[in-house]
């Protein structure tokens, strides 16, 4: 069998930049850890007690626990969207293991000090609800995302994963939304802040759920050059036809009878037939 091989040229995949993302998550986390380190340094530091301030000394760990959760979370889960640690299974896994408590912490002493800790003054009511709902919100994503990779459903624990990120990064994104307003138009009022500072919730949900689709549309999207393996032709063997074995027909036996004695057999040609009418006497006069 004879095969042919067919080669075609396999086009050269270009590959996107993988550290944009992660370098612009923390970029935009470092203005929460910044003002964090500020709210730890004004605590140890002994600054003067203000009204904006005097709910954090009356009531530190809280406010501590908050800020060093949301620091490794937000840090440490800015390099989980990174493709090449991403698909290192031991980097997620322990990484993971680190995550999961330390936003749940912050998600859930965010709560605590939204419903225990006095309003500040320039928060409303409305804040305080949009807090609450984001906080659990923070907190339901992350135990959903945990409990889909229990069941080994890889797809919801990353889409679960990338909300509960996306609330808990958010403060940064508060401080771009509210930054142009205050310059612009000077400090808000309540109602004005409870917006700017939702809307920077509200933005980063629509970011994860892009993310989210693209990524599920990547997963089920089949590329649209696949390399084509060489084909083999298989070309069958010549049949060469073999000519049937010709029997000549054996002579033809003829058997003569002689009267008086046995039967004698005499080979005669095929063609050559011995009369019916051969009489006795001439075969013995020949004898």
């Amino acid at each position: 069998m004879t095969t042919h091989a067919s080669s075609a040229p396999v086009p050269r995949v270009r590959r996107r930049p993988q550290w944009p993302v992660p370098a612009g998550l923390i970029l935009l986390s470092l203005i929460p850890v910044i003002a964090g380190a500020a709210r730890l340094t004004e605590l140890t530091g002994g600054a003067a007690i203000t009204a904006q301030n005097a709910r954090f000394f009356a009531s530190p760990v809280p406010v501590v626990t908050h800020i060093l959760s949301v620091t490794t979370y937000s840090l440490l889960g800015a390099f989980q969207f990174l493709p090449a640690l991403r698909g290192r299974r031991g980097w997620h896994r322990v990484a993971g293991r680190i995550l999961a408590p330390a936003g749940l912490l912050a998600a859930l002493s965010g709560l605590w000090m939204a419903v225990f800790y006095p309003l500040p003054p320039g928060d409303g009511p409305a804040l305080l609800v949009l807090r609450l709902v984001f906080g659990s919100a923070m907190a339901a994503s992350i135990v959903l995302g945990v409990v889909a990779v229990v069941r080994r459903d890889f797809v919801r624990h990353g889409a679960w994963m990338t909300r509960g990120y996306a609330i808990g990064v958010a403060a940064g994104t508060q401080a771009l939304t509210g930054l142009p307003w205050i310059l612009l138009v000077g400090p808000p009022d309540e109602p004005t802040r409870a917006v700017l500072l939702g809307a920077a919730w509200v933005i980063n949900l629509a970011v994860a759920e892009y993310v989210i689709h693209r990524r599920a549309r990547r997963t089920v999207r089949v590329p649209a050059v696949v390399p084509v393996p060489a084909a083999v032709v298989p070309v069958p063997a010549a049949v060469v036809p073999v000519p049937a074995a010709v029997v000549e027909p054996e002579p033809a036996a003829a058997v003569v009878e002689v009267a008086g004695s046995v039967p004698a057999r005499r080979t005669l040609p095929a063609k050559r037939t011995v009369s019916g009418d051969v009489e006795a006497g001439r075969l013995d006069s020949r004898a």
